[in-house]
């Protein structure tokens, strides 16, 4: 068991059976009455966000989970293929649920997977990823706008707004929560 004070982004819960990742968090501490915690969970099976408020003193099951480093392999049109990379076992993860996680895999890298009594539950990705540009329009001279930014199309089909003078072909550094454009990396 676990106090409700005690979840933050990234802890697993049980409620009804089903496992929940929290995706967000807010305490809030009134001036009059006792504590709570907002919580916004997902349940991982079926990708649903339930709403949640529990005062701090609340006990909820926690789920024990397993982080193992796994390699991607490919996707098609239904599920995400992966080989553990200790025991070389294959297996899939669906796409329903992880739609959103899909462009930011590529082939061979190593991610970690959170697994919940033997069964893939979760794909944990990095902070920040290192992205090829596979398309990106030309700026026009003259587009020199304060902040103005363009979409391109990374190698994976992620599409991200990253400013002018990002051409095809360059690196750049993506933060995988936001979905912002960082930096762009020296090869």
């Amino acid at each position: 068991m676990i106090k409700a004070s005690d979840i933050g982004k990234g802890t697993f819960v049980l409620i009804n059976n089903q496992p929940h990742v929290c995706v967000d968090r807010e305490y809030v501490n009134p001036g009059k009455g006792s504590a709570f915690v907002r919580l916004r969970l997902k349940n991982i099976k079926t990708g649903s966000v339930l709403r949640q408020t529990n005062k701090v003193q609340d006990n909820m099951e926690d789920v024990s989970v397993d982080y193992r480093d796994v390699q991607y392999l490919y996707a098609d049109a239904e599920s995400l293929y992966f080989m553990d990379s200790r025991s070389y076992e294959q297996f899939q993860i669906a796409i329903a649920g992880e739609e959103e996680k899909k462009d930011f895999l590529k082939d061979g890298e190593v991610y970690q997977v959170v697994f919940w009594e033997n069964r893939p539950l979760d794909i944990k990705l990095p902070t920040k990823m290192v992205f090829t540009v596979a398309q990106a329009e030309k700026a026009e001279r003259g587009d020199t706008v304060s902040g103005a930014t363009k979409t391109i199309t990374c190698e994976t089909g992620l599409k991200v707004k990253v400013p002018l003078f990002i051409k095809q072909g360059d690196k750049i550094l993506i933060n995988t929560e936001t979905l912002e454009y960082q930096e762009r990396v020296n090869s």
